[in-house]
């Protein structure tokens, strides 16, 4: 950056703390902005080295040096962490230090975010409470179906299939909570439904598709859609012998409208001929409740005589349920 243009905006910023240090770290230059966000005035700050603005454990991690070495070879170096007022008050701030053309010196320009960073420390305490709730009300809930199912006399096999939808529920929640209830991954979803059917000696299942994020909704409705088809697999499917495979994979199609659509296609082969039940299960009555019509999608189970395959197809939305539209450079767009 041009000094004379470096010392022009520091005249004329108030909004950022701006101010020139040498190579030294020694305070050159001052703005009206930095004497508001920081507290020096100028006289004060001019000659002293600006490893006073830095928390001790930076100092003495030796990070006000090591910001100036980078800056001087890269040309630039920036930073987001924790600085000091002259109060003695930490605040949370950007800050950019660039190299200027003229000369040796250069120029620091920093952004009080205090307010952004505390408001996301208490959203981030608050989710983190909310995960805690669910995580105990679902370990509660759990308790008692058992409790209710044993007094009751229920069969051993309807009390596993009832505690097993439970547990992948509470995976689906487990993921969405590692993510920041942002959405989830879909091969992440797909790897910790099929995790507890894989063999470490043969290669039951194939899983193969782009990057894709799935709203919260979404993701629990495909963990408990992709359960039932596991577990199903496994009573009667090809997962019942050692030849038997399960394909997953997805794509993502561009509707006209410029909204986003997944397919994801579980196909089953190597097992016993698989025949048309003769009634409808719960299994399959949740995996069509879950990607119903009035949800954008639709679920699809054809029982062909090489083995069952589903196909569940999904309008793909963000987490406040809204159409996802293309993004360039996705690679799912590309897919």
């Amino acid at each position: 950056m041009d000094s004379t243009l470096a010392h022009q905006i520091i005249e004329d910023a108030t909004d950022y703390a701006i101010f020139t240090v040498d190579p030294a770290g020694l305070i050159t230059s001052w703005s009206a902005g930095a004497e508001r966000i920081l507290g020096y005035v100028a006289d004060e700050a001019i000659g002293t080295n600006f490893a006073m603005l830095f928390l001790e454990a930076d100092r003495a991690a030796d990070l006000p040096r090591m910001e100036i070495a980078r800056a001087l070879q890269l040309g630039r170096a920036e930073d987001t962490r924790w600085h000091l007022r002259r109060s003695g008050e930490r605040f949370w701030a950007n800050g950019v230090t660039m190299r200027l053309i003229e000369g040796t010196g250069l120029v620091k320009v920093m952004r009080d975010e205090t307010a952004a960073k505390l408001a996301e420390d208490h959203r981030v305490l608050l989710l983190n409470e909310l995960n805690h709730r669910l995580k105990n009300t679902l370990v509660t809930v759990q308790s008692i179906v058992d409790h209710t199912l044993r007094s009751h006399k229920v069969a051993p096999e309807a009390r596993k299939a009832v505690t097993d939808r439970l547990i992948a529920l509470s995976n689906a929640h487990n993921v969405l909570v590692e993510q920041n209830w942002a959405g989830a991954d879909l091969h992440v979803i797909v790897e910790r439904a099929i995790s507890p059917y894989r063999r470490p000696e043969s290669k039951r299942f194939t899983v193969d598709g782009p990057p894709l994020r799935l709203s919260p909704q979404q993701a629990v409705g495909l963990s408990l859609a992709l359960h039932e088809l596991c577990t199903n697999a496994l009573k009667h499917g090809s997962l019942t012998v050692d030849a038997g495979v399960v394909d997953i994979s997805w794509n993502i199609a561009q509707e006209g409208d410029g909204t986003r659509r997944m397919t994801l296609l579980w196909r089953e082969s190597g097992g016993p001929t698989v025949s048309q039940p003769s009634r409808q299960g719960f299994g399959t009555r949740l995996i069509a409740r879950s990607f119903g019509l009035d949800s954008g999608g639709q679920a699809r189970l054809h029982y062909v005589p090489e083995g069952l395959y589903c196909v569940i197809e999904v309008t793909l939305t963000g987490p406040d349920g809204s159409p996802v539209l293309p993004v360039p450079g996705d690679p799912a767009t590309r897919a």
